[in-house]
């Protein structure tokens, strides 16, 4: 009876050990498109803190904004061996070339940040995106701006009826960029008002570029009613260069400038009153959803909304945006 209690003991302990190394084996790869992009930078620290949760191992690679590189790091992480990957692509485009060398290992992917093409993610069942829906940030940046041209005296500052606006574009490949363009001058029009597009550049998502692309518009054009920002980084950009123009500062005229992400110094400039508006994108809850989904599969459990966590629809997760004033922006993240 003793020997059969002690080797019961021993089997616990073993099948305890056993399963305490399994979750400490797991390796998910992740590639990230550029590390020196702030909102990414986000997501990483969010993925690192719900790993250290889970007790799983991220291998995290720059992806420095390069095609080519992040082929190779797809390719480092299959020779590993991993049995899942979260990937973060260059562009909608990549995803094909991803999945090739996916597939025929059965390594699945949980594509985040930027969406495949729907048709080529149908075709590769088992693989999964995770993100926002990019026309509902659009949206609310459009409305944000319906709500000022509507509420606020002299919003119409030459009185002609069109809002006037400058459109401060991320990267023109990426299906966040042309959403939010589209969208939120949809939302515009939408309500009734018609509007004249200033000028439209490219800021690559950063804030020293969306700076400098406001100066150079700014030194073109002094009849804009509305700046709109297709995330925050480049928004806080373009308010230094209008603050350099005598905007929004010691009684300047005040130019509503909208963004997204509601990152922390984007919420401080909405209190301090030079944002007018930003839009909550979740980089923590997708970065969670995301380690926690890759470990669903590695564990080879079918992923759910019950046992995710987040509301699964087919082979997307999609976690909502929040628009952010200075109403709530107390309450946000």
């Amino acid at each position: 009876m003793k020997k059969l209690l002690t080797l019961t003991l021993v089997l616990a302990m073993l099948m305890c050990v056993a399963s305490g190394a399994l979750a400490e084996d797991l390796t998910i790869g992740i590639n990230i498109q550029e590390f020196s992009n702030a909102y990414l930078t986000e997501m990483r620290n969010g993925m690192t803190d719900t790993a250290a949760e889970l007790g799983v191992t991220l291998d995290i690679a720059d992806g420095q904004s390069s095609e080519p590189v992040i082929n190779n790091n797809i390719d480092l992480f299959l020779t590993k061996g991993y049995k899942v990957l979260g990937v973060n692509m260059m562009n909608t485009t990549q995803a094909p070339s991803i999945l090739e060398k996916t597939q025929p290992e059965n390594v699945p992917v949980v594509f985040f940040n930027v969406e495949p093409e729907a048709d080529v993610l149908a075709a590769a069942p088992g693989n999964y995106y995770i993100g926002a829906k990019a026309e509902d940030s659009g949206t609310m940046q459009g409305e944000a701006l319906v709500k000022y041209w509507t509420t606020v005296e002299g919003a119409d500052r030459n009185g002609d009826g069109v809002m006037q606006y400058v459109m401060i574009m991320g990267d023109p490949g990426h299906q966040d960029s042309i959403l939010r363009t589209e969208y939120s001058v949809k939302a515009i029009k939408d309500a009734g008002i018609e509007v004249e597009e200033v000028a439209m550049d490219v800021a690559n998502w950063a804030r020293a570029e969306g700076q400098d692309v406001m100066a150079r518009i700014l030194a073109a054009h002094d009849e804009i009613e509305a700046i709109i920002c297709n995330n925050d980084e480049m928004a806080l950009g373009a308010i230094e260069a209008l603050k350099a123009g005598g905007y929004l500062v010691d009684g300047g005229t005040f130019i509503p400038v909208v963004g997204v992400d509601a990152n922390e110094e984007a919420k401080l400039a909405i209190k301090e009153g030079t944002m007018y508006a930003s839009v909550f994108n979740d980089a923590r809850g997708q970065a969670d959803a995301v380690v926690k989904l890759c470990k669903l599969i590695a564990d080879g459990e079918e992923p759910t909304s019950e046992n995710l966590g987040y509301t699964l629809d087919g082979q997307y997760v999609w976690v909502p945006y929040v628009p952010v004033t200075l109403d709530n922006v107390d309450s946000i993240g």
